[in-house]
């Protein structure tokens, strides 16, 4: 079998020096752990985040709960640690969380690795010193440093107040550990963008802040929804300029039902002009829960034409983990 953790090393010039840290590199590497998950044919996420997904994830309790980003456990019926010393250890969906994007495993059977405490991520300035790490222990970990903290709108319709935005990128970001001067746990990796500057183009990471798990732990621990679910309508939209634009649909989504087509620009929710995604999603999910209908203004080329969506709860859509 395979390691998971071949084909990601980070450069040698860009791996942290043990001696530079206030804290014991080596131990605190530990904690992270790589992640397998397979997710069934049938799922509804099958099509298009796959069903072999690899990622990583953070040892934050005694017992063996492990934080990861959310897209690698949804709907997965397995999942696969492995350690740094390349043990392998079964682990056990809990949850994952459409708002803070962050996904929940238990480990099936005593890991004995540390627990990395929680850190606040709020206490981060632009230039603060970050380790960005994989499983995989020194070679799966990159010294970097903090570029912004900063509103995130996904075209999935995901919105994040502030995310991190981190380099140098890492190989395997997928819920890798962004780790603070003392060790702490501060964020957990979910995409690779690009920034653009005078000197070209340079990629990022982007990091689900930490502070957005103590409110909602406890319920993801028990498998319980952290959060009243959502309107949602299977939209994908980009700003494009000044303007909110459709880039496809979810197969089978409300969106789709009601026919929006790539390349509609939305104009309004509910009467009340939009003035980018983040807007849009924000004067959507007030319009009240899951099922509410959604009026929308659409303008398609020359045409602009009222249209009412019934949004469904995203999460009905999903295999749910079964637990045992």
């Amino acid at each position: 079998m395979s390691s998971p953790f071949e084909g990601y090393e980070v450069e040698a010039r860009l791996r942290p020096v043990a001696q530079a840290c206030a804290f014991d590199l080596d131990r605190t590497l530990s904690a992270v752990v790589a992640l397998e998950a397979r997710v069934p044919d049938d799922a509804f996420t099958a099509s298009t985040l796959g069903t072999e997904r690899v990622g990583n994830g953070s040892v934050i309790s005694p017992n063996g709960l492990v934080l990861t980003i959310g897209y690698l456990v949804t709907e997965a019926v397995e999942v696969s640690l492995t350690l740094n010393d390349g043990r392998r250890v079964a682990a056990h969906v809990l949850g994952s969380d459409p708002v803070t994007g962050f996904g929940l495993v238990q480990a099936l059977e005593p890991l004995g690795l540390p627990a990395l405490p929680l850190g606040d991520s709020r206490t981060l300035k632009a230039n603060a010193a970050v380790i960005i790490a994989g499983g995989g222990g020194r070679a799966h970990c990159a010294a970097g440093h903090v570029l912004a903290r900063m509103p995130f709108a996904g075209y999935w319709e995901y919105l994040l107040d502030e995310a991190i935005l981190a380099e140098p990128v890492h190989p395997h970001w997928s819920g890798a550990a962004l780790l603070g001067s003392a060790g702490e746990l501060l964020g957990v990796g979910s995409l690779s963008l690009q920034r653009q500057s005078q000197t070209g183009v340079t990629p990022l990471n982007l990091f689900v802040p930490s502070e957005l798990l103590p409110p909602i732990l406890d319920d993801l621990a028990r498998g319980k929804r952290p959060y009243p679910p959502r309107p949602w309508l299977g939209v994908l939209a980009q700003d494009i300029g000044d303007r909110v634009v459709v880039v496809g649909v979810s197969p089978g989504g409300p969106a789709a039902r009601a026919q929006l087509q790539s390349e509609d620009i939305i104009l309004a929710v509910a009467g009340r002009a939009i003035s980018g995604l983040a807007d849009f999603y924000t004067q959507l999910w007030a319009q009240g829960p899951a099922g509410v209908t959604i009026p929308l203004q659409v303008q398609r080329e020359r045409d602009v034409f009222n249209v009412e969506i019934r949004s469904v709860d995203r999460t009905a859509l999903l295999k749910k983990p079964k637990f045992n």
